[in-house]
């Protein structure tokens, strides 16, 4: 079957990297179709509550899906409703892979967004997928919750598990840290209050994110996770920094306690070795490009 006439659907499609996902696929032949939360007359999109079985059931038997690519999710780490990462992440995936698995026309791949959280900061060094994963938030316990409760499925269905590291672009909520900065920068504030310094995250673009989701549906390795990454570490010290040089400007920076968050994880860099020896060469602009990007938008 050619990408023209495939079926994707993809959950929180209006999302930040919901909305990347759809442009990529469509770019790429696919008839998008959307699950949200929120009410919308945008084509091929429905309104459904992912922890309302019924409701979910009915949207997967009218999409008919070949494709499904499950990005929906309470994606702030600091989210103040610690039940909902539960209700959202283990529930609404449960529901949404028995809709999968009951439907008279079984999808040929299934792309599960969990996250790099799930390994904690109790590790060190590079993490690859066999890093024995030390969740240290209830973001994080409930994202490897999700993978083991899903593992359950594999049997009946066609399961990929994508491992995230940070990433950005323009559009995300100023909640994040890098968008937070950008902000900043663009509107030429003289201060910024941020949280620990010294933190060290995997960044990649969201762009080359949902590529890299794309390719694995399409290669369809079934079973397994997979990490996606850049296999680069950045500071936050850093981030400041380039912002500087392309902006010329500069601000005072200071640490708000009150942003540092217990149980922070403090270096996250992923290996990607895995994801390359499955989808081929693949790159994510840098660190640089990303924020030139984001500094530049409208």
């Amino acid at each position: 079957m050619s990408n023209a006439a495939k079926r994707a659907l993809i959950t929180g499609i209006r999302g930040f990297t919901g909305r990347y996902m759809a442009s990529e696929l469509t770019s790429h032949g696919y008839h998008v179709f959307g699950l949200g939360s929120q009410p919308s007359d945008e084509p091929d999109y429905h309104q459904v509550d992912l922890t309302d079985p019924a409701a979910t059931r009915q949207a997967i038997a009218e999409v008919r899906p070949d494709v499904v690519l499950h990005l929906a999710a309470l994606a702030f780490v600091g989210h103040g409703d610690t039940n909902g990462f539960y209700r959202v992440h283990l529930i609404g995936t449960r529901n949404l892979l028995e809709a999968l698995a009951a439907a008279e026309r079984k999808p040929e791949c299934v792309l599960l967004a969990s996250s790099a959280n799930v390994y904690g900061n109790g590790t060190g060094g590079v993490l690859n997928e066999d890093t024995l994963p030390v969740p240290a938030n209830d973001y994080a316990v409930s994202k490897l919750a999700m993978e083991h409760m899903a593992s359950l499925w594999n049997d009946r269905l066609p399961l990929v598990i994508a491992r995230p590291f940070n990433y950005s672009g323009v559009g995300q909520a100023e909640n994040f840290l890098l968008p937070k900065v950008v902000s900043h920068f663009r509107r030429r504030a003289t201060k910024i209050e941020l949280g620990n310094l010294d933190v060290w995250r995997d960044f990649s673009d969201v762009r080359a994110v949902v590529q890299a989701y794309r390719r694995l549906i399409e290669v369809k390795p079934l079973g397994q996770t997979v990490n996606v990454c850049s296999g680069r570490t950045h500071s936050l010290r850093e981030i400041i920094e380039i912002c500087e040089a392309v902006t010329g400007h500069s601000m005072d920076v200071t640490v708000n306690p009150a942003f540092v968050r217990a149980n922070e994880v403090k270096t996250l860099c992923g290996d990607a070795t895995r994801l390359r020896s499955l989808i081929g060469s693949w790159e994510t602009p840098s660190l640089e490009d990303t924020l030139r990007w984001m500094l530049a938008a409208a």
